[in-house]
């Protein structure tokens, strides 16, 4: 949810509460560290990328598909996890259940 709403633990909005100095991604210093740069363009985060566009194909690039598709959210779980940079907030974030039945 917060990545859906601008409120996830990254630079951009930690910035506009007061909580970090600049805005800036701490791996690209002149650009701001939004959710679209953290999921889609950030080179810290290429390889976790990679996996995750081999996954999703060209929707790994479409933040609407990234933040609403069902299908979507194993992926983007994996990679959140992988890059590690919400884990001093949120801790490891589960993945999510499969219905039973399925």
């Amino acid at each position: 949810m917060a990545l859906r709403t601008g409120h996830a633990p990254l630079n951009k909005h930690l910035h506009r509460i007061g909580k970090a100095e600049r805005p800036s991604c701490p791996h690209c210093r002149d650009t701001e560290e939004s959710v679209f740069h953290f999921l889609t363009t950030c080179p810290q985060y290429q390889r976790e990328r990679h996996l995750m566009t081999c996954a999703l194909g060209r929707n790994a690039t479409s933040l609407p598909f990234l933040l609403s598709d069902p299908a979507a959210t194993p992926h983007l779980v994996r990679y959140i996890n992988a890059t590690g940079r919400m884990r001093t907030t949120f801790g490891e974030v589960p993945l999510p259940r499969v219905p039973a039945d399925r």
